[in-house]
């Protein structure tokens, strides 16, 4: 009884078979080639192929062992095998070592591998550098390493390129060094598949070295390539494109492409779409996408996604699951949590997660996050982190912070910081501020105020601020000072909107005597609700004069809490003699203090109390 799991191995190895089998045979087959391209002959070069095998004919008949070879191996490469049986044994019986070699590749196509194996080491031990390849592939075949190495030797030595690639592949299966060397000489040959490998060496080489150099590399590549090599040409692509040469990128890959492979296809769509040709990204996306690509089924997500198209971006992204990219797992995820389909987000980021998918293992815990299930996501966190995934060790921070673990947090935080996170690195460096570690909190500060976080250069801006010297009297007729380090970080945190950074920017304008630009900074923080900027903003227009356009903004400063304008308030209305006005503005700024400002709003109180009463 041969169950349904038996049957389907064993078609699947019948098939193999063959394929092996016709494998093995073209390279015999140019082995015969060769050796017929070797023997000397007197056609004339206007002869026709039928008027040279009828005139092979004739003489082989008469008995001419060179004609009884060469006919034979026409007929063997026609595929005419009973045709060229005859005249190879004749050929052979008279002992033509060419004759002998094609004998073997006549008896191994027909199934005939033994009996192939001993003409072959007739043909061999008589020198033939084909019949000893092929003989090496026989004993390789059938697991005699030692002979196999022997024969190949033997061709390899003798300027055989396919005995010198097949001994590389023999060498390099067991890591002998000097498999390259064999590598290289079927490629200087040019056979393209021992150029590809070579190069492989050499890039593998180049990278694993300090000063390796993947010039030579490359060369390599673009030969293979040159020669029709698919994957060679993909190769090309990817290093051309890396280097920003992405025309002639495009080209090698648009050659790998019509020669069907799918990774380059997939490559040319993003170039493509890179260049603004999402129509034609999309058909080459297509075309690997249809040959099992996932990375090109995902990319036709995305664009179907970015085009409002849930359902077919959908269909693409299950393609690529079905692909065995685990990405579209992932995507699918972030398709549904876009539409507000949790349950069946979490379903697909957990199917990405449990295949590895650090971002989705991310994505989870965030969601289980939301969803109020903590304990749930601290392990995704966890899982995610130590995967890799930056986001997650920065999330795991803000985890630890959330239940007051200050140095467990620190820890992830300083993980994600070390790894480029713009936010955990602010993070580590507020924390240094805490701490007393200055230095450290300064490095970090610069890293993340580097990398955009208008906090980070504001803080970075008052560590520096800090150790400025108290600035003495301004001599007369001095050149005016350059803006300091510090300056310029206030500056570039209140470009981003920074409200305290504003309002600081405009005290060191307003201190160098620079009315406008401190007027514009004022303005532009308590535009954005800053109550200090507010205050600064009305005692800058009230020394310009604008009293009125002042209390407007001490009022909105005032109403925000800040004591010092309230008081501004009383004092204007005392000198309006607005008492009541006055009293009240007493009472909000008392309220709000400081201390001083109370106690200064304390007293003008009772005076208009006094006043209001006399």
């Amino acid at each position: 009884m041969v169950f349904m799991g038996d049957r389907a191995t064993l078609l699947e190895t019948g098939r193999f078979v063959q394929r092996h089998a016709r494998r093995a045979a073209d390279d015999i087959i140019e082995a015969a080639e060769a050796v017929d391209a070797a023997v000397d002959t007197t056609t004339a070069e206007s002869e026709t192929e039928t008027e040279t095998e009828a005139r092979h004919r004739r003489a082989a008949e008469n008995g001419d062992t060179s004609s009884m070879s060469l006919l034979g191996a026409l007929l063997l490469r026609r595929g005419d095998l009973d045709g060229a049986e005859p005249y190879l044994r004749g050929a052979t019986a008279e002992g033509d070592r060419a004759a002998a070699n094609n004998l073997g590749v006549l008896l191994h196509q027909r199934g005939y591998a033994d009996e192939a194996a001993g003409w072959w080491r007739v043909a061999a031990v008589a020198g033939s550098a084909p019949a000893a390849h092929a003989l090496g592939r026989y004993h390789r075949e059938h697991g005699d390493e030692p002979a196999a190495e022997y024969w190949l030797r033997q061709s390899a030595e003798q300027g055989h390129a396919l005995g010198a690639y097949a001994l590389a592949d023999l060498l390099e299966h067991r890591s002998d060094v000097g498999a390259e060397r064999w590598l290289r000489a079927a490629a200087e040959q040019g056979h393209r598949e021992a150029a590809y490998r070579l190069a492989l060496a050499l890039e593998r080489r180049a990278t694993q070295t300090p000063d390796g150099e993947p010039g030579e590399a490359e060369q390599w590549f673009r030969q293979a390539a040159a020669r029709g090599h698919r994957r060679a040409a993909l190769h090309l692509g990817a290093i051309l494109e890396k280097r920003g040469e992405l025309k002639e990128a495009g080209r090698w890959y648009l050659s790998s492409a019509k020669e069907g492979e799918a990774k380059a296809a997939c490559a040319l769509g993003f170039l493509l779409r890179d260049a603004g040709d999402e129509e034609s990204a999309a058909v080459w996306w297509l075309r690997a996408a249809q040959d099992g690509d996932g990375n090109a089924a995902n990319a036709l997500g995305a664009l179907h996604a970015a085009r409002g198209e849930q359902q077919t971006a959908e269909r693409w992204y299950r393609a690529a699951m079905d692909a065995g990219d685990v990405n579209g797992a992932y995507n699918l995820g972030l398709l549904c949590a876009a539409q507000d389909r949790n349950q069946q987000a979490e379903q697909w980021y957990r199917r990405a997660a449990y295949a590895g998918h650090r971002e989705a293992a991310n994505a989870l815990a965030v969601l289980l996050l939301q969803a109020g299930d903590a304990n749930g996501a601290e392990p995704w966190f966890s899982k995610a982190a130590e995967a890799g995934s930056v986001d997650a060790a920065f999330n795991l921070g803000i985890l630890y912070a959330g239940r007051d673990d200050d140095r467990s947090a620190l820890t992830w935080y300083e993980r994600a910081a070390a790894a480029g996170h713009t936010e955990a690195a602010l993070q580590v460096g507020i924390a240094g501020l805490r701490d007393g570690d200055e230095q450290s909190a300064e490095r970090h500060l610069r890293c993340a105020a580097g990398g955009g976080s208008a906090e980070a250069a504001f803080r970075l801006a008052t560590v520096l601020d800090a150790r400025r010297p108290e600035p003495g009297p301004p001599a007369l007729g001095a050149p005016r000072e350059e803006k300091s380090e510090c300056e310029e970080w206030y500056e570039r945190a209140a470009e981003q909107g920074h409200r305290r950074a504003q309002v600081r920017v405009g005290m060191l304008a307003a201190a160098r005597g620079d009315v406008a630009e401190a007027a514009h900074w004022y303005r532009e923080a308590a535009e954005a609700g800053s109550r200090n900027g507010a205050f600064n903003l009305g005692l800058l227009l009230a020394r310009e004069g604008s009293e009125r356009e002042a209390a407007l903004w001490w009022t909105r400063a005032a109403r925000a809490g800040h004591g010092r304008a309230a008081l501004r308030l009383a004092l204007l209305a005392a000198r309006r003699g607005e008492l009541t006005e006055g009293r009240r503005w007493c009472a909000r700024a008392v309220e709000l203090g400081p201390a001083e400002v109370a106690e200064r709003a304390a007293r003008l109180s009772e005076a208009l109390h006094q006043e209001l009463t006399a």
